[in-house]
């Protein structure tokens, strides 16, 4: 019985230049990450900007949404990240469990804060600027929901394979 052997070699230099993957951004799980880190630097510029400002007394609920925004904008970048340096980063934990949980729970909590938040502001009296921008970071959150919701549905079908 003969059997047919491919081999292939890869020559690596030992240099301390940094090379990173571009073409993990042209992929769609890339694209949904790099999404996902845009609108949450938005969402939690804005909440943050009226929050250190004075104007967390008139609203209630955007401590939540602000934790769970931040929380999940900083595991994106370092998920992010460690695909950009790593060629083989973005292949081996897209088949990993880790990657369908995080976005579930993303996707969960996310939702759960940005309904709140948006419960909380349009039962609020005043309307004013912060109302409206706070109307927009919540706004965001909740279409961010959606990218962490389309990343979870592409990370089952890479961890099963389909």
């Amino acid at each position: 019985m003969s059997h047919t052997v491919k081999i292939t070699t890869t020559t690596t230099s030992n240099s301390n230049a940094i090379i990173l993957n571009s073409g993990y951004l042209k992929t769609v799980p890339g694209l949904l990450k790099l999404g996902e880190l845009i609108l949450g630097i938005i969402s939690v510029g804005i909440v943050a900007y009226y929050y250190t400002n004075g104007y967390n007394v008139y609203f209630k609920g955007d401590l939540f949404f602000f934790l769970m925004a931040t929380t999940f904008m900083i595991c994106t970048f370092c998920l992010l990240l460690s695909c950009l340096i790593s060629w083989s980063t973005g292949g081996l934990i897209s088949k990993t469990m880790f990657e369908l949980i995080y976005h579930a729970v993303a996707t969960i909590l996310l939702l759960a804060s940005s309904v709140n938040f948006l419960v909380k502001i349009n039962n609020h009296v005043w309307k004013n600027t912060v109302h409206e921008a706070y109307m927009a970071a919540s706004i965001i959150g909740l279409i961010n929901t959606i990218l962490y919701l389309l990343s979870a549905i592409f990370a089952q079908r890479q961890y099963r394979g389909i």
